[in-house]
């Protein structure tokens, strides 16, 4: 049978994809850790992050290795951990949490010392200096508004306009008498933005004055803008992706950092699975998992060339926030009290 050079063309198209598909899946199954990971049978995650399913399935599709995603809140997420450390007790593989978290619980003797293969896509500043925590990510927190309803003439240039009285009952953002990381951002604005701690007082009582819709977290803030019950909230970008095609867009302010608290992940010193701990931090810092980080779950990821699918974005200059100590966190819970 005489084949046409048109259907020669297809024919090798198609061998070609075969055979990547084929070479990726060798190359899956060619990884030093894996053939005792199986053994292992599973990873046990810690993480307080949310909507990250999509890696844990592709890791599952990739390895054939179940995880075991506990969520686990910041508030408690250091005397859970080690409460179970210090019985013989900790479930957890593999921890993901803030940085300053993670670095409570490296002091504690918690963390063992791994540094992946896959930290050298990311910047140095990203790698902790005894190899124990990998700085993955920043969850950014933006001025998050209804693109339906807001002109574009109105959009916020500057976080000094979340004080313009144009937007009094407009706004949504978690209260920043009772939530750490709204205090810790609203901080970062004082010591990031504006050029004296007056000015940002000045700005605070603004801001009150405009009568906030306060909810518990982060978490809710997409939904009443969504609605069209409040147009524009202090959120995350994240959402826009989240939500979509709820109509949420991002204020890009002009010389304004995006500020947010910065995110790692380490595995657990005596991890009941090591194996499959190593294994899974290696694929939680790969390219394809930073891909589904930032084009499904619309987080801000380190490594590079990798952005959430938003208008933009990849123009905001990013930072993480200093996070703050509890007596910080309270003595400034008490300030805005006085304000709010």
């Amino acid at each position: 049978m005489r084949i046409r050079p048109r259907s020669l063309v297809r024919l090798s198209a198609v061998c070609c994809i075969i055979l990547t598909m084929v070479l990726g899946v060798a190359s899956g199954s060619e990884h030093p850790l894996l053939k005792d990971a199986k053994k292992e049978g599973k990873a046990v995650f810690y993480a307080n992050i949310t909507g990250i399913e999509p890696v844990m399935k592709a890791f599952q599709s990739q390895y054939g290795i179940p995880v075991e995603y506990n969520r686990v809140s910041t508030a408690v997420y250091v005397p859970t951990v080690q409460t179970e450390f210090q019985a013989g007790r900790l479930a957890a593989d593999v921890l993901q949490a803030p940085i300053p978290i993670l670095q409570i619980l490296k002091q504690a003797g918690v963390l063992a010392k791994y540094v992946s293969p896959m930290a050298e896509k990311y910047p140095d500043w990203s790698k902790d200096p005894d190899g124990m925590i990998q700085q993955f990510g920043i969850e950014a927190v933006a001025l998050i508004y209804n693109t339906e309803l807001v002109k574009p003439q109105d959009v916020p240039t500057s976080y000094r306009d979340l004080a313009d009285p144009k937007w009094r009952n407009k706004i949504v953002m978690p209260d920043p008498i009772t939530h750490a990381t709204t205090i810790t951002w609203l901080v970062g604005l004082k010591e990031h933005v504006f050029s004296s701690e007056a000015e940002w007082k000045e700005f605070l009582r603004g801001l009150a004055k405009n009568n906030p819709m306060f909810v518990a977290s982060f978490g809710p803030t997409p939904g009443p803008i969504e609605t069209g019950e409040k147009l524009i909230g202090i959120s995350m970008p994240k959402y826009i992706v989240t939500k979509a095609p709820a109509p949420l867009g991002w204020a890009q302010l002009k010389n304004e950092p995006l500020m947010g608290s910065a995110r790692g992940i380490a595995v657990a010193k005596n991890a009941p699975r090591p194996n499959a701990a190593r294994l899974f931090v290696d694929f939680w810092l790969s390219e394809d998992s930073s891909r589904i980080l930032a084009e499904q779950v619309g987080e801000w990821v380190l490594y590079k060339d990798v952005y959430p699918p938003i208008k933009d974005i990849r123009k905001a200059n990013v930072i993480p926030l200093r996070e703050l100590s509890d007596d910080e966190i309270q003595r400034w819970s008490e300030v805005f009290r006085t304000i709010f």
